[in-house]
Formats: structure tokens, C-alpha cells, sequence
């Protein structure tokens, strides 16, 4: 069995009838239970929920609070290429998006692992395109063999692999993996990405399974906020990383809520989520996985990322680039996206300290 057969065992789930019976008594209930289901996690999701979150938020303080402390741990993203053979719409990568192309030499890689390890940050994230040719596994894997001189923990955004590349990148010192399906309508999947192998929508789902059986440390899921129905799509997300964080649990299991960002081909999306939104979002899959990471990148803007302090996130970017060679070449070439907050790294370590955190640079190491 693999995720698939969840997500399909809700294919004639009336959502919205769902959704407009929830009384504010069945939100009141969730709130004090212990442990949440499915339904109870649907029912966060919910309009009438959206009249609660003070009272979520008071919940969902305290339990990260009881679990993770007041901590918020910082990474730095690494773009290591923007070379893409798929067609998504919404991507600034699509390959039919007429921007320079680029992909870091190993001389460059390691000018932008000492830029960034400057900084105090020891937990990158790399990345690419989803181009197998110009970044292949064998390539990551030198890249990875020149980080490790300056991180202690290596996580991977690339394509999507099979169980021993996986199995490669973690021998070669890859401990963390995000992946996200970006939207888990399967229909609307199908449209936004109309040609590429990113076109398959259950190898895509199925990744997280692969990288776990390869005995990855870490997973990182979610879906692109803005592609489709937002509470279908945090409801799946939240229901995904439940499944995996039961299935293997040796394994670590995260969120992130990625939303949708000004990007090269102009895509507008057609479901916009509001702060709001995106707090009642980051609230339920608190109260809904207590013991899961939650991660919002620079994509959101300073002042929102303050905020969000003490309300369920356990991770941040900060000083982030999302251009290839950003660090080192900035101009080279064109961003994934645009980030919203362009603070620096002791700003945002600045402002962590302001709300009565404590920023972390490194919580885990490789042998």
C-alpha cells in the first residue's frame, strides 16, 4: 500500500457539504482533544474554524512549545543549476521560459558553500531544475562531497529519484529530502503540467516512500499554496506526512507551505491564499501533527515571518537567493522565483531573538 490508495479512498468525499456542516461546537471539540484524525484535521480546515484561530493559535503555541521548545532552526537554500526538461506552468524553470541558463561548476559550488558558511548557517538545502542530463545524480553527488567540508546536514530539491540513487545520495552524505507534489489534485495536476516526466503524478507521490525505504533521515513535504483548492490541498499534505511519520518511523517527518510567488512565464494562480488562510493552514497541521517540523521559507515577506514566530513554524530560510550562483554571480541568471524577504541572516537571527526565540544554526551532523 502506498499513499495513493489514501488519497484515493476520499476520490467521492463531498468536501464542501463537509465543510458547511461544521458547527463551531465541532471546532470547540477538536481543540480539546489529544490526539486528531482526519476528519478533525478537516474540520480546522474549515470556514467556520476561521472564527476560532485565536484559540487555535493559543493550542498550537503550547505544543510547539512542548515539543520543540523556543527554537527556531535556520538553512539557506543552494541553487545548483536551473536546467529543466518539464513544462509546469507555474515555474520559473519551465524549460519554454526564454532565461539564462546555468549550472555551478565545482570551483563555483564551493565559492557559494563558503559565502553561505560564513553567514553561521550549517544546514543548506540544494537544489536544481529537474534536468537528469545537465545535473545528474553522479553530479549532485561531487557537489555534496565538496559541501560536506562546510555543513553538517545536506537535504536535496531535486527530481525525483529512484530508491538506490537515493541511496547513493545518502551513502555520499544527503540526509534530508522536501519534495512536494505541489498540488494533489490529480485532474489539475495533469493540466499544470502538460509535458515532462514531472507529468507523472504517482511516481512524484510515491517519492517520499523511496526515499524513506533508502533510509533517508529527514522528509519534507507540503503542496505549492495557490495551484489548486487550498484546504484540499493542506488537507492532503497534512494527511500525507501523518501517513509517512506512521509508516516509518525512523524517519522525520516536516511541512512546509510554499506559496505561490511573482516567477519568470507570469502564471497567475487561480486560488489565492490570504494571511489568513495561511495561518489557519499553519495552525491545523500544528495541532494536527504535533511533533512535526514546519518550515516557511523567504517566499513570505519579513513582517508575516515575524509573526508567525510562536504560532507553529520550527524552521526558516533566511538570507536566501534563489538564482544560480546568487551568492557569488548575482545577475548570472534568473531566480525560481521572487523572495519576499530579503533580510539578512543576523537580521533574521535578530528578529528571532526580538520575539523571545532562540535561533539555531545546527542541530544535527552527518558522520
Amino acid at each position: 500500500m502506498s499513499f495513493y490508495e489514501v488519497y484515493k479512498s476520499y476520490e467521492h468525499f463531498d468536501f464542501d457539504r463537509f465543510f458547511n456542516r461544521v458547527t463551531d461546537n465541532d471546532v470547540l471539540r477538536v481543540l480539546v482533544k489529544e490526539n486528531l484524525n482526519d476528519t478533525d484535521s478537516l474540520t480546522l480546515l474549515s470556514p467556520q474554524a476561521a472564527r476560532h484561530l485565536a484559540t487555535t493559535a493559543a493550542t498550537a503555541q503550547e505544543l510547539t512549545i512542548r515539543h520543540f521548545g523556543k527554537v527556531i532552526y535556520l538553512y539557506a537554500p543552494l541553487y545548483l543549476a536551473n536546467f529543466c526538461i518539464n513544462s509546469c506552468v507555474y515555474c520559473g524553470f519551465n524549460h519554454a521560459n526564454p532565461i539564462t541558463r546555468k549550472k555551478l561548476s565545482f570551483e563555483e559550488v564551493e565559492r557559494e558553500a563558503r559565502i553561505i558558511s560564513a553567514y553561521g548557517i550549517r544546514h543548506i538545502l540544494i537544489l536544481t531544475g529537474e534536468s537528469p542530463k545537465e545535473t545528474s545524480v553522479s553530479y549532485i553527488a561531487d557537489c555534496v562531497r565538496i559541501l560536506k567540508q562546510y555543513f553538517t546536514s545536506i537535504s536535496i530539491e531535486i527530481y525525483p529519484l529512484d530508491k538506490e540513487q537515493y541511496k547513493q545520495l545518502i551513502e555520499t552524505g544527503v540526509d534530508g529530502l522536501t519534495i512536494y507534489q505541489e498540488t494533489y489534485d490529480e485532474a489539475h495536476y495533469d493540466e499544470l503540467h502538460p509535458k515532462g516526466p514531472k507529468r507523472d503524478y504517482r511516481f512524484r507521490l510515491d517519492t517520499p516512500e523511496r526515499a524513506c525505504e533508502a533510509g533517508m533521515r529527514s522528509i519534507g513535504a507540503g503542496a505549492l499554496l495557490g495551484l489548486s483548492d487550498w484546504k484540499k490541498d493542506a488537507f492532503f499534505s497534512g494527511l500525507h506526512a501523518f501517513y509517512l511519520q506512521n509508516k516509518y518511523l525512523s524517519a522525520e517527518i516536516s511541512l512546509s507551505l510554499p506559496r505561490m510567488q511573482p516567477h519568470a512565464g507570469g502564471f497567475m494562480p487561480k486560488h489565492e491564499v490570504t494571511d489568513r488562510e495561511f495561518v489557519q493552514i499553519l495552525l491545523a497541521y500544528r495541532l494536527f501533527m504535533p511533533r512535526a517540523g514546519i518550515t516557511v521559507s523567504t517566499r513570505e515577506r519579513n513582517e508575516f515571518r515575524k509573526n508567525l514566530i510562536g504560532l507553529g513554524i520550527t524552521r526558516i530560510s533566511a538570507g536566501s537567493r534563489t538564482e544560480v550562483g546568487g551568492y557569488s554571480l548575482s545577475g548570472k541568471s534568473e531566480g525560481q522565483f521572487e523572495t519576499a524577504d530579503k533580510s539578512s541572516v543576523e537580521d533574521i537571527k535578530s528578529m528571532i531573538t526580538a520575539k523571545g526565540y532562540q535561533p539555531v544554526m545546527k542541530d544535527w551532523q552527518t558522520l
